[in-house]
Formats: structure tokens, sequence, C-alpha cells
């Protein structure tokens, strides 16, 4: 009786900001911790990276953090979505290089536009996450040996589109511009404008669609408070990428093309996985199968747009690779898969299902980037950076089943 009496009868929210902050705590406690761990470790690196090497926070490399962590970024978040329903993909980072190589194939080599180009390769991507789905969900292969298979199958799919060491230039303007150019001062200025607005938008529609559904929101200073953040920290980046950084006589400022694209797809899949009928059974399939499907969820569909989701968004990280190193091989996207698995997982997305956001896998590509970013200007053997992220990605697949394993005992205990 007394927890009932706690909430605001009428007034449409869950208490004080103290109740959500104490309500938080105790998540926290019974080990929801998110994506905390890894903002943890992304300080903790930041700072140690800043004291062993005075390079570390100049505008030069601020700057390239951003450039160096958009690839992983995007594979993250495209492994959240089979990661979501518990299940794994290995050749993503393969499908992009597949994809990729139809691009420059159709550009290079027939003229095709390059828009038509890159819907193709998007295309490709689509076919091979329905080709998966249909194996896993239909027939019941595991996912692993599906991917795997693939993984191994489009090396050598890749070799026959490129040739044995065949490399292409990307010779599109506009796909290198991706990686390799930045917006005007004021576009950047603009993107904070807009992100801002539309979080306010979607934050104030959210509150109001709770509201007719009867369903208490959330204190809302708590939603000023998370505008202000975006606000301010996002102002303080733009600030600094604004800043001049060149190193030559050509002036280099603004912040890299990459970074609203990046923000949009984000912004993209938070709305489809968290306010989105799909997304909440991604979620409920990746909880539990069985009650998912006795509720009369589509089990089977979801898990094939899930990879579908996938293996289309891996594409769009081959482009921003082609587009950071302007060409394509026969071994792209090889080494990156298992990267995009560890920036997500340490991030904090669940690798048993049903636990996780995309913002997550963004932060934990943020971390491996600054772990290869520091040890490499620490000019350390790329040997320690494979030890050092295999134990970061150990340490957080660790706090994520010891955080399952307390999260059950809380609950068996109420």
């Amino acid at each position: 009786m007394s927890a009932l009496s706690s909430t605001p009868i009428g007034t449409g929210q869950e208490g004080s900001v103290k109740d959500q902050v104490k309500a938080y705590i105790a998540n926290v406690r019974n080990g929801n911790m998110g994506s905390l761990p890894a903002i943890g470790g992304f300080l903790v690196l930041s700072i140690l990276f800043s004291f062993l090497n005075p390079y570390f926070l100049t505008k030069l490399n601020f700057a390239n953090l951003f450039t160096q962590a958009a690839t992983l970024m995007m594979l993250a978040m495209a492994l959240v979505f089979v990661i979501l329903i518990a299940e794994i993909d290995l050749s993503a980072g393969v499908t992009s290089g597949v994809a990729m190589a139809v691009f420059v194939l159709l550009v290079n080599t027939m003229h095709v536009n390059w828009i038509l180009g890159l819907l193709a390769a998007l295309a490709t991507g689509l076919a091979i996450g329905s080709f998966i789905g249909y194996f896993v969900a239909r027939v019941g292969v595991p996912s692993f040996v599906v991917t795997l298979g693939l993984f191994l199958g489009f090396q050598g799919l890749q070799l026959v589109l490129l040739g044995d060491g065949g490399l292409y230039r990307i010779e599109t303007p506009q796909i290198l511009s991706i990686m390799n150019d930045n917006l005007p001062i004021w576009g950047g200025w603009l993107m904070i404008v807009v992100a801002v607005i539309v979080s306010l938008v979607t934050s104030l529609l959210d509150r109001r669609r709770r509201t007719i559904a009867g369903v208490a929101n959330r204190h809302v200073t708590l939603m000023w408070i998370r505008i202000a953040a975006i606000a301010i920290g996002g102002g303080v980046v733009v600030f600094i990428l604004n800043l001049d950084r060149s190193v030559s006589i050509l002036p280099i400022s603004g912040v890299p093309i990459v970074v609203p694209i990046a923000l949009v797809l984000l912004w993209a899949g938070t709305f489809l996985l968290d306010r989105t009928r799909f997304g909440r059974h991604l979620y409920a399939v990746g909880g539990n199968p069985e009650a998912a499907r006795r509720a009369g969820i589509k089990v089977a569909s979801v898990r094939i747009v899930a990879f579908i989701l996938c293996s289309t968004l891996s594409v769009v990280s081959g482009v921003f690779d082609a587009s950071r190193i302007g060409s394509v091989d026969s071994g792209a996207g090889k080494a990156i898969v298992l990267s995009g698995v560890a920036a997500a997982v340490v991030g904090g997305v669940s690798l048993f299902g049903g636990r996780g956001r995309l913002v997550h896998a963004a932060i934990g590509a943020f971390v491996i980037a600054v772990i290869d970013n520091g040890l490499g200007l620490l000019g350390l053997p790329a040997g320690v950076n494979f030890l050092v992220t295999g134990g970061v990605l150990i340490l957080a697949a660790t706090v994520d089943a010891v955080s399952r394993k307390r999260g059950g005992t809380q609950l068996s205990r109420l």
C-alpha cells in the first residue's frame, strides 16, 4: 500500500527526481548497469592515455577518434539486432566486403551511377540477411554455423569478384568525402540545433502518448536535464571540432561528415527499437522466445528481419571503411567482425539476448577506438592491442554474466 501511495495520482509522474535517482541506483545494484561500466572504462582510459602521451588530447587526435570509431560503431550497431535475440552473425564483416565489391565493380568497371551502385550494395546486404535469417529461423540451423560458413565462403567470393590480390580504388568523390571531409563551421552548429529539437520533440511526444495511454511519466525535470546534457555536451564537441587542427598550409576544421550520418542512423535505429511494435517484439523474442510465441509474436519473422537489418547496416560500415582507406580489396571486412561483437558487448549489450541498446554499441565502439588509438600513440606492438582488447571483452562478458546472475538472485528473493 505504501508503494502505491508514493506515486502521485493524476499527475502522470513517477514521483520526484530524488525517487527516480534512488530507483536508478537500485536498478544498478540489481545488475542492470547498462553502459555504465563502458562509460567508466572510457573515462579511465582517456585519462590514462592523456597522461602517457600528450598528443592524445590534441584537437587533431580528438577528430581522429570519431573517424576511427565510425566504421566499428556502425558494425557494432548492426550486430545489436541479432545479439538482442541471442544470435550471432560472424559474416557481417565479409558481407560488407562483398557488398562493396559489388559497388566498386558496378561503378568502376560498368560505369553505373554511384547511387545505383550503392543501392545495389545495400540490396546485396539485404539478400544475404534474408538468406541467413531463413536458415536460422525456418530451417533451424544455428546462426553460429550458418554465419561461420558464410564468413569462410564470402572470402572466396570476394576473390572471385575482385581477383587474387585485387584492389579497386574508390573513384566516387561523394563516397570519399564521408570520412575525409568536414562540414562547414555553421554545419556543426546546425547539427546540434537539429539534434536538440528532435530530442525535445520526441520526448514531448513520448510523454503525450504515455499520458493518453494512462501510463505514468517520469518527472519532467529529468527530460530537461537530458536535453541540456545533449545541448552542452554536443556544443562542446562541435566547438572543439570547429577549431583549426591543420598540420600543413591547408586549413582543417569542422565536424567530420560521417558524424551526422552516424547520428541519423543511430536515431533511426533507436526509434525502431524503442518506439515500434517490431522493437518490442525483438526484445521479447530475445528475453524469452517461447513466451513471445505464446503471446502471438511471429518469432521466426522477427528473427529474419533482425538478420536483414544486421546485414544491411553492415554494408554501411563497409561504405565507411572504403571511404576511409579509399579502396576496396579482396580481404575487406575479414578482421573487423569480432571487434564489432566486442564493441557491442563492451558497451553493455547482453550476449544472452533481450537487453541492450544501439547507443551502448556506439559507446563500446569508442572504448575500442580509444584503446587502438592510445596504444598506437604509445608505439606498442599490435599484439598488445589484441591482448588488451581481448581482456576488456572478457571483463565485459563477465560483468554481463554476473549482473544477470545477481539480477536473478534478487528476483528470487522477492
